[in-house]
């Protein structure tokens, strides 16, 4: 059997699909296949495929995404923007008859989760069996078959710290492998990405939005409103983004994220002490004219810098909904002049761009001044995911691209640089 798929991939039985997830770009796709042959053939030595007909097996693709808009603003109910990216989780699967799901990840151990023994285990908090057993418990609670057990292998392009989300896209997986094996692919991206979500929450032990799991399980540009953070509303826009001839760039600034709650803590904890004071649990809920009536009032009450956050709240909620309009118009120029205000933003008011406790450590700080003395009158920047260490994000046109890597990586690391397109579909089974 083993042997048999891979012959599949060779004669490229699945050459469309691949330019789906990956591009037109003939050394990615050649990379691509020599990718999941090598993944077929490590599952076949871990789990043997002697046993299996043609139309149990199944390779499965999960994206990883990057936030586009929406900087810091859904934990206080607010929208955000992201997409999904050509840097994914695939897998090699078999159902199984035993009960146990076994999941083995490349460079990990493997994974078992009993199937019969579908609540929180304490031994496994933080733990990648956690989001396993998490996921498929919240998909029985909601009616779905989970099957008898299944074999996997799984290898991933989306580097953990990259800030491109790879628990997000694993937790998806997870949920993809149940809707295809079990499910005639039935099950509803954003179901898979409440599922994955409770996974994390209520198993892995991380309190978590939805962002991530919704860019990976829908793909493409996704917006998404948590007004109502229990039925939030997912709109998939239609923007063929490899048209326009920019290039999205991750630089991984190689940052340390170690003793950086406190930092991201004060965030939310500002803003929703603006909101208190104007009577509200979350900024979203809050009166934008009376913020600003108040303003003596409220920085006395809780400071200028809960005030400046609360002012970056405003402003970028309501960007996310200009950034949307510029997307379904086919505006990429008025796109472009929108991520560089919410960088700016983040910079300014929201002030996650380093710690005032390392202020010798700047490494974002630099990052988004080099891109902008590249870029200036051409691409866009800005600070990507949580900040004060980390990632940034850049819009960069083709022309450009070979400086702009070569410029970061120079500064920050020969491999610092992600150049990445937008995936037009999410969770996804090719095979």
């Amino acid at each position: 059997m083993g042997a048999y798929l891979i012959e599949l991939i060779r004669k490229d039985t699945f050459a469309d699909k691949f330019k789906l997830l990956y591009g037109h770009d003939e050394k990615s796709l050649k990379i691509q296949k020599e990718r999941y042959i090598k993944a077929v053939e490590a599952f076949d030595n871990i789990f043997g495929m002697s046993n299996a007909n043609n139309e149990e097996i199944r390779l499965l693709s999960v994206p990883g995404r990057s936030e586009v808009g929406g900087n810091h603003t859904d934990h206080n109910y607010g929208k955000v923007l992201a997409c999904a990216v050509n840097l994914d989780i695939l897998a090699v699967v078999l159902p199984n008859e035993s009960g146990i799901v076994r999941i083995k990840s490349e460079d990990f151990p493997m994974d078992t989760v009993n199937l019969n023994e579908l609540v929180p285990d304490l031994e496994e908090k933080y733990q990648s069996a956690a989001l396993i057993r998490g996921v498929c418990a919240r998909l029985v609670e909601l009616g779905y078959d989970i099957g008898h057990g299944f074999d996997a292998y799984t290898t991933s392009s989306v580097l953990k710290g990259s800030g491109l989300s790879s628990s997000a896209a694993f937790e998806v997986m997870v949920a993809n492998i149940i809707s295809s094996l079990y499910n005639n692919g039935s099950i509803e991206p954003v179901v898979m990405a409440q599922a994955a979500q409770f996974a994390e929450r209520e198993f892995f032990g991380k309190p978590c939005g939805l962002m991530d799991q919704t860019a990976c399980a829908v793909g493409g540009f996704v917006a998404i409103d948590f007004a109502n953070p229990e039925k939030p509303v997912v709109k998939k826009l239609e923007f063929d983004f490899e048209k326009t001839g920019y290039t999205l760039c991750i630089v991984d600034t190689a940052g340390n994220h170690s003793n950086l709650n406190e930092d991201y803590a004060s965030i939310q904890f500002e803003m929703k002490s603006v909101a208190k004071f104007l009577g509200k649990e979350v900024l979203n809920d809050c009166d934008e004219s009376m913020f600003y009536k108040q303003i003596p009032e409220i920085r006395e009450a809780v400071g200028d810098r809960a005030v400046l956050r609360a002012i970056h709240f405003f402003g970028e909620n309501a960007r996310v909904s200009k950034q949307v309009e510029a997307l379904r118009s086919g505006n990429f120029e008025r796109f472009k002049e929108l991520i560089i205000e919410s960088g700016r933003s983040s910079n300014m008011y929201l002030q996650n761009i380093f710690s005032v406790t390392t202020p010798k450590n700047q490494e974002l700080s630099l990052a988004l001044a080099v891109a902008e003395l590249i870029l200036a009158g051409n691409g866009a920047w800005r600070v990507h995911g949580g900040g004060f260490s980390g990632t940034i994000q850049a819009f960069v046109p083709s022309l450009k691209r070979n400086e702009f890597v070569a410029k970061m990586n120079s500064i920050f690391g020969e491999d610092a640089t992600y150049t990445l397109l937008v995936r037009p579909v999410g969770a996804y089974t090719i095979k």
